[in-house]
């Protein structure tokens, strides 16, 4: 029986900082559950004399990735750069080698998901990422292990907690999304370049991630259409909650037959559902499956220790198994039946904000465009007029309407000489 498993850790920011003080500091628990002792045998680092939260032996750094990659004796490699490259390149490296791999990395598993886990199953290693999707809350073991023998039809998520915050603020203050983002941004809840987060780039790769699994498709990051939340106004939000509904960055992936629909925008969600009374920061993951009905896995997607714990928990995980204590968890396999239904296709209800002339036949005239284009209207409210331009706000409420038809639809609209401006146009979730 082993008695010793050796880690390589790839980088020592925040969150390789907290993995090597669990390491050290629980060191005694961790052995009793994994049945043999965790050795931290190097740290690749850029700058050695950096100042860290947690101190290491000055002979534990290294500044060459084949002091690790390369090392006979190291067992599992645990990479939290981030970041593509020169992290995808270690990984496969780690895994060429025979190594294990932990990682954190959701660009990477988002974008090479599959030719990761096709050169570990040819190694027999494995390739574990919890920490990729939501932080410390579970989901990836979940959907690898707890519902392996469900057929998932739906995934909805609720997976950047930046964005949730933001648009939980913009709800509870009726406020706009500049003003909120900067106050984030001050609270560092946001990121000084925020991109990623607020047009819906983040939540596509873990998306991806998620996609993969709940259906054991190839999808990678660029299947997965997204949108961000930098047009959502106040309006909005004083339009939605008039209407019954909360606006959250949702995450969908559903699965119809051999076809896999993934998309990122916002959404307007019932206020009776789970999914619209998760706010602030927190992350949620609603799975639909066959034999479980609906299941969710709720809790903070971000943050040190958070993060920590289920990249330990990975590790934990493979030292079991290294250790010769616990059966070796599949190496995920994936169909390459399924394919991605393009978002063109989505059969969905609309919410419309537009601006136009305040005057008799607007309104039939929009809805002529509409129903050209086969889009019936469910409600339609008008609010304040702005006297000075002649024009008053509209919202308009559509019954089911395929995707396609809804952007012909807008187009056309937007052409219309009594219509000023399209202010938003916003999908519903059921």
């Amino acid at each position: 029986m082993v008695k010793r498993i050796s880690i390589g850790l790839l980088g020592m920011g925040i969150v390789g900082g907290g993995v090597a003080r669990i390491i050290s500091e629980k060191s005694d628990l961790l052995e009793r559950q994994i049945g043999a002792k965790l050795d931290l045998r190097g740290v690749l680092v850029r700058n050695q004399n950096k100042p860290r939260s947690f101190q290491l032996p000055e002979d534990m750094f290294v500044d060459s990735p084949q002091s690790i990659l390369e090392d006979s004796n190291v067992d599992i490699v645990v990479e939290l750069m981030g970041g593509e490259e020169p992290a995808l390149s270690y990984i496969l490296n780690a895994v060429s080698n025979g190594k294990h791999v932990v990682t954190a990395n959701k660009e990477v598993m988002a974008k090479h998901g599959p030719a990761i886990f096709a050169a570990a199953r040819k190694r027999d290693v494995r390739v574990l990422f919890e920490a990729s999707v939501a932080g410390g809350t579970p989901i990836i073991s979940p959907l690898m292990r707890d519902l392996v023998s469900n057929d998932v039809k739906s995934i909805k998520a609720i997976i950047n907690g930046t964005t949730n915050y933001i648009l939980t603020r913009m709800a509870n203050e009726q406020a706009d999304y500049d003003e909120v983002l900067q106050e984030a941004q001050a609270l560092g809840y946001a990121e000084s370049d925020p991109t990623n987060d607020v047009q819906g780039i983040d939540a596509s790769y873990k998306l991806a991630i998620l996609s993969t699994l709940a259906f054991r498709a190839q999808v990678k990051n660029t299947d997965v259409h997204y949108e961000g939340i930098t047009r959502l106004t106040a309006q909005d939000f004083l339009y939605s909650d008039e209407l019954g509904y909360s606006i959250k960055l949702l995450a969908i992936s559903t699965r119809v037959d051999n076809q896999v629909q993934a998309r990122v925008h916002p959404a307007l969600i019932d206020k009776s559902q789970m999914l619209a009374k998760v706010d602030g920061v927190l992350n949620a993951i609603e799975v639909e499956t066959d034999l479980t009905d609906s299941v969710m896995f709720y809790g903070p997607g971000a943050g040190e220790m958070p993060t920590t714990s289920a990249v330990v928990a990975d590790i934990v995980n493979i030292g079991r198994n290294v250790a010769g204590n616990a059966a070796f968890l599949d190496p995920v396999r994936l169909s390459d039946q399924i394919t991605v239904q393009p978002m063109s296709e989505l059969i969905s209800e609309y919410y419309l904000r537009l601006e136009a002339k305040d005057q008799p036949g607007v309104l039939a005239k929009i809805a002529s465009v509409l129903a050209g284009n086969g889009i019936s209207i469910s409600s339609f409210l008008q609010k304040g007029s702005n006297q000075q331009k002649g024009t008053a706000e509209m919202v308009i409420m559509t019954h089911e309407a395929r995707e396609e038809a809804i952007q012909n639809a807008l187009d056309s609209i937007g052409n219309l000489d009594v219509v000023a401006n399209i202010g938003n146009m916003i999908r519903v979730v059921n």
